[in-house]
Formats: structure tokens, sequence, C-alpha cells
């Protein structure tokens, strides 16, 4: 089929594709279930992303392991033509509470699309490439993957994220924040609590000061910007004055200039805390950065055609309240739909053990294939109309000459 079919021809591509993801149905839901009872976080999704890649491969994709150097991604290839598309396939979990933000539909609804689209690579003329990306939660696997070759030559990138329910399934005009993750070490010096405690130089108050300072410091920035921390260390014995104490934070704001600027009022309370404790402090990013997220007006308009076909709520929305994803940072250089897909009946936060029930139920599933079915038929639109084929085709992503900088940890 030429690029640019008629209206007729897309009506029967739709139907074909529909039913490719109906065939694939009982399989990839089974693959869905297996990653949401064995959940596996960062950088250690072995059983998942296999399972993942095994499905890809018995569908006829070539596949390969290891993509970028990290152990749990890899590329399932198919076709050869000039419109290069990337499904994005995520499948971490959250420490200590699974998957509590659905990525095991997020994986059910990319490889349901990929094995649909398998057998119209050619009359599409796309080459597609079903990419498993790891470490979404914390690590940035997608930053990782893009610096080191994965997205080469990639036009236009795609996936589905749940969310809760009565949220629209209209991404346009939606975002993500950036959002930047870091440790903050005070060092002191450790002392006899009850016998010389004013030799010592306690660094468990510094991490006690920088809590207050953050705190009062929220009154003071816009709604939209978010501040977290946690104490991760902070003394092992009530007798020693603690020599030192970590905590790791993280800032968000939906631009890059206002995460800066907040990341900088967050960094003076930490040496605010520090100074007045008589404590050293280093501050250090302990992953990528996440960048805003873009989405691409005629993708959007394709998925949100799809889902109104589907009877789904398309209404016009307003940017996220809050959230970031490392999809952002392939938005930036990649035309991108990353849309939102409401679970019915899930009227339970994200990041909630009851909302880990949800991303595992019939009616998960059943929306995850409609996704499915969305996104190849977004796919297919795009590949059949001239201009935007023509447009996506231009944008192909060519890596910077310039690598960021990546934490030794996350250095695979």
């Amino acid at each position: 089929m030429e690029p640019g079919g008629t209206a007729t021809v897309m009506a029967s591509v739709r139907t074909a594709l529909a039913e490719g993801v109906k065939e694939w149905k009982p399989r990839v839901q089974a693959m869905a279930h297996e990653i949401h009872s064995n959940p596996e976080v960062a950088f250690e999704e072995v059983r998942s992303s296999e399972a993942a890649a095994a499905l890809l491969a018995e569908g006829g994709f070539t596949v390969e392991r290891g993509t970028g150097g990290l152990p749990t991604a890899f590329t399932a290839t198919a076709g050869s033509g000039a419109l290069k598309v990337a499904l994005c396939v995520e499948y971490d979990a959250l420490p200590n509470i699974g998957h509590a933000c659905g990525h095991n539909l997020i994986a059910g609804a990319s490889v349901a699309a990929a094995l649909a689209l398998r057998p119209y690579v050619d009359e599409l003329g796309i080459t597609l490439k079903a990419i498993g990306t790891p470490a979404e939660e914390n690590g940035g696997g997608k930053a990782l993957l893009l610096e080191r070759g994965a997205f080469d030559g990639i036009s236009l990138a795609l996936m589905v994220h749940p969310v809760q329910d009565g949220v629209t399934y209209n991404p346009a005009g939606t975002s993500a924040q950036a959002m930047g993750r870091y440790k903050a070490t005070f060092v002191g010096r450790a002392a006899h609590a009850a016998a010389a405690p004013h030799l010592g130089v306690n660094a468990a108050d510094a991490a006690v000061l920088s809590q207050v300072a953050v705190g009062l410091l929220r009154q003071q920035i816009p709604g939209d910007h978010r501040i977290a921390l946690f104490v991760a260390e902070a003394g092992h014995a009530t007798n020693i004055i603690p020599e030192r104490a970590v905590v790791e934070f993280e800032c968000r704001a939906f631009t890059l200039r206002e995460y800066e600027a907040l990341l900088e009022r967050v960094r003076g309370c930490f040496e605010g805390a520090a100074l007045a404790t008589g404590t050293t402090l280093i501050i250090e990013a302990t992953e990528p950065a996440y960048e805003p997220l873009l989405q691409d007006n005629a993708l959007a308009a394709h998925w949100t055609d799809a889902m109104f076909t589907f009877g789904k709520d398309t209404s016009t929305s307003g940017d996220m309240s809050g959230g970031s994803t490392d999809m952002g940072n392939v938005s930036q250089v990649i035309p991108t739909l990353h849309p939102w897909l409401s679970i019915p009946g899930a009227n339970v936060p994200i990041h909630s053990h009851e909302f880990a029930v949800f991303a595992d139920s019939p009616e998960a599933y059943s929306v995850m294939f409609e996704a499915a079915t969305a996104l190849a038929w977004t796919i297919a639109g795009a590949a059949t109309t001239p201009a935007e084929r023509e447009r996506f085709i231009k944008a192909a992503y060519r890596r910077q000459t310039v690598t960021a900088k990546v934490p030794h940890e996350y250095q695979h």
C-alpha cells in the first residue's frame, strides 16, 4: 500500500489491526499478568524483559537483548521502511509496592500493538521497533538508551500510561514534570553521646534542619512545583553522635527553567543546615534528570480519534498535576505520544497498594487492549498521511556529539 491511501483502505487496515490485537490477546494478557505477579525493580527486570522479548520473537521480530549495555533492555525489530517507529515497553515495578504504576499494562499495550502491526510493516512502509526500556521509576532507562544509540534514526515514539479513573483520554495539552533526584550527605564527627557529646558534630541534626527548611520553603513555591525527600541514614546507635547522615530528595517543575530555580533554592536549604551544624555537605545526582513531556499534536489527534471510537472521554484536559517520566527526554528530541490510560473503577491514587490491585484487573486489561489497538491505528494513520509521514521522516533522531555524564552506579 502506498502512503496516503484512501479512507476505505485505512478502514480496512484498522479492521485488520484490531483483529491482530484480538488474535494475540490471550498471550499478551498472560505476559502482562506474569509481569504483574513477579514485580522487578529498576535494572533488575530480568524475568519481565525476557517475557516481553520472547513473545515478540515468537511474533516474528528480530530481537537484540542488552540494548545500550543495559542487561534488561532489548530491541525487537521488524520491517525496513523509511519511517522508523518505536513502541516503548516498560516493565519495572516500585520497591516494596509492586506494579502500583501499572507498567505491566504499558508492556502489554505496546507489545500487543507491535504484534498486530508486524504483518503490515511493509505495506505501511515502516521500520517498527519495540524497545524494552528498563528503570523508568528510577534510573532513567530511556535517558541512558537515548545517549547510547537505541533511538538513533527513530522518527516517532509511542507508549501509554495507566492512571486512575476519570482522566480524559485526550493527551493534547498534557505534560509531565522535569525531575532530578539527589543524595545529600552530611559529614560530622562521632563522639560518645553521654561522656563527650560536646566533642561531636551531629550530622543527624543537619538532616533534621534540612527537612525543616524544605518544609518551610514549600509555602513559598508555585503550586505545581514538588519537593520530596526522606532520610536514608542518620546514625546507628543512641550512644554515638552520628557522624554521617544522608537525605535523598527530588525536585519537580513543568519547565526546565523552573526546575533549575527550584533546585537552587532546595540546595540552599541543605547548605544552611550544614552551616548551622558545622557539618560538611556533598550533594550528588543519583540518576539522569527527567525532562518535561511534549505531546505531538498529530499523533494525539490520531489517538483521540481512536479512543472516541471506543466511546472514551476525549474532552480537552489541562496539564497533569504532577508526575514525571523519562519519556520526557525522548519527547524533547523525537515526536512523541504518551497518553493516559484511565482504568475504570480505579478511584485510588497511583503508587498505592490499591492501584497495584487494579493494574491486574479485568477492567485494566480491557482498556489495555483498546489502547493497543489505538496505538496501532495511530501509527498506521501517521504512516499513511503524506504530510505527516514526510514530517516524521525528516524528524529522525540524530544524537548530539556530547554525551551527558551518567552516575557510576547506572553505568551498566
